[in-house]
């Protein structure tokens, strides 16, 4: 079986930051990682190259794949800034209404610009992601 690309590291969160090159996406991007470190209560660490993962769980697919993935991450991608928040949580049609402009894949959040979100909505979106997580795979 596969072994994950993406697994917690020792690599700097710091140096990571500095490789993005456009100076506002970087400095939002660290704004963006001081709010879930804030509200998840877990210190930043770097998944793989390019996400800032906060705390961890532990997965088991009915496939028999299984690995460890973060509870909450962030990448600093080309065309937005990915939030890594699951699929499901508490209120979240309700608080997504209230969050400002972003789109949404998979599990994930993209924003262009942090001046285009409601950070206090944020926040909450953040804290209810993780609590969710953290029931649904014990961790």
């Amino acid at each position: 079986m596969a072994k994950n690309k993406t697994t917690e590291n020792q690599n700097s969160v710091t140096a990571f930051l500095r490789t993005v090159a456009n100076e506002q996406k970087r400095k939002e991007t660290a704004a963006i990682i001081d709010l879930f470190s804030e509200y998840t209560g877990y210190e930043p660490k770097m998944w793989g190259t390019s996400i800032v993962g906060f705390g961890s769980y532990h997965y088991k697919y009915e496939s028999g794949r299984e690995g460890d993935a973060p509870l909450a991450g962030v990448a600093a991608r080309a065309n937005a800034i990915t939030l890594y928040l699951g699929s499901e949580f508490n209120d979240r049609d309700a608080l997504l209404a209230k969050l400002g402009k972003y789109k949404t894949g998979k599990g994930c959040l993209y924003i262009q610009k942090l001046e285009d979100i409601d950070k206090a909505v944020l926040a909450k979106i953040i804290s209810n992601a993780v609590d969710h997580r953290k029931k649904q795979h014990s961790a």
